[in-house]
């Protein structure tokens, strides 16, 4: 983790931007006093019929799914031996850490009884064969792994600065020893949550639309959101880039791109595949909602990607590459909120759901207080590598 120069940014705070972004929390603040003093049911509109909806579909399962960065990075240059990669290590991981742990804060708003998500933390009262129990405890499990592949970093920093002195070092070093078992552990953990969402749905097959439920489901979760890890440190990269005002990564985006391509590519085959052996094509060609919702996903966020991904032009150009990386995160986003909210139809159902302002604006603060840290973080920890143009 060490062996590539990083450093602080030292970007100014006070722009524009991080002002809209605290206004934006400010918003969302409000919403998230009234649920918690005043109940779920005072800033939603989830009740029998759709006892989840935003905050599952877009919070936590898109959320996680657009983390996969971290374990990606890490199987390629770690466990695979690409250590030209390497520059990219330290923001994924960041963007992951961060992804997570703003996962488990959406699912506070979420929860009923949020003061009983410590539960899967006691052996007594896990629950073998309940896949969101899996769910849960590898998504704990895999925070942790991030904070501690993380923390290197922060060792890092606290050194530069005299802090700590032999006692960090010797952590420091210790952590060395048995770090790449960590990293083993969170590839494997996150492939068991990943196709584990996809799961979530199996066992409703008479509530969801054909053109999405599918026992295929695991693995085509898992393999959206190995596709999506490349694309998201593509996206991320190209966005640090012009915000910081830092020369573009194109050396290291290019290739990875390429990469990135072949894996979407894989998942767009096996999704297509299944959809013609259960014979749900029909269902695409009917005048619903949800075959516009299904041909958005499939056509410019996904088939469009992999075909731009795969262009030499694509892949030199920063523009084009941002294009083509945003398309596929987008349908990786659409393909999730499809699932648990679209795709969804419950009997009995007295009316179809639409979110509530209070579920939109939490969400928001959600993603603007992600900004916010990750904007902190880099500011004041050496997560950014120095670039070889900035050493001129």
């Amino acid at each position: 983790m060490s062996d590539q120069a990083s450093r602080p940014l030292f970007y100014p705070l006070r722009t524009p931007g991080m002002w809209i972004n605290l206004a934006i929390i400010a918003f969302g603040l409000f919403f998230a006093a009234k649920r918690f003093v005043f109940g779920i049911g005072s800033v939603t509109n989830l009740d029998d019929q759709y006892p989840w909806g935003l905050w599952i579909g877009f919070d936590v399962a898109t959320g996680v799914a657009l983390a996969a960065g971290g374990f990606t990075s890490a199987a390629l240059v770690e466990i695979f031996g690409q250590k030209r990669f390497h520059h990219l290590l330290r923001p994924a991981l960041l963007t992951a850490a961060l992804g997570y742990t703003f996962v488990a804060l959406g699912l506070l708003a979420d929860l009923g009884r949020y003061w009983a998500i410590w539960h899967p933390m006691m052996p007594s009262m896990w629950q073998g064969n309940s896949v969101l129990f899996e769910v849960g405890i590898c998504v704990m499990c895999y925070l942790t792994v991030l904070y501690v592949e993380f923390a290197p970093i922060v060792f890092e920093r606290l050194k530069d600065k005299g802090i700590g002195g032999t006692f960090l070092k010797w952590i420091d070093s210790v952590l060395a020893k048995f770090l790449f078992l960590f990293i083993i552990a969170g590839v494997v953990l996150s492939c068991l949550h990943q196709s584990s969402l996809g799961n979530l749905m199996v066992i409703a097959p008479s509530k969801m639309h054909p053109l999405w439920y599918t026992r295929l489901m695991p693995m085509l979760f898992l393999m959206s959101a190995i596709a999506v890890g490349f694309p998201m440190i593509i996206f991320e990269s190209l966005i640090a880039s012009r915000g910081f005002k830092r020369p573009f990564e194109m050396h290291l985006l290019g290739p990875l791109s390429k990469i990135a391509a072949g894996f979407i590519a894989l998942y767009a085959v096996f999704k297509i595949g299944d959809l013609t052996l259960r014979g749900a094509w029909p269902y695409a060609f009917e005048p619903t909602y949800q075959a516009a919702f299904f041909w958005v996903e499939m056509l410019p966020c996904l088939i469009l990607p992999a075909f731009l991904m795969g262009m030499r032009r694509v892949r030199q150009s920063p523009r084009w590459l941002f294009i083509a990386a945003a398309l596929y995160v987008i349908g990786v986003m659409l393909n999730r909120i499809n699932v648990f909210v679209i795709a969804y139809r419950p009997p009995y159902a007295e009316r179809a759901y639409v979110p509530a302002l209070g579920e939109f604006a939490i969400t928001a603060a959600l993603i603007a207080s992600l900004v916010l840290c990750y904007r902190l973080i880099v500011t004041y920890l050496p997560v950014m590598p120095v670039l070889e143009e900035e050493n001129r």
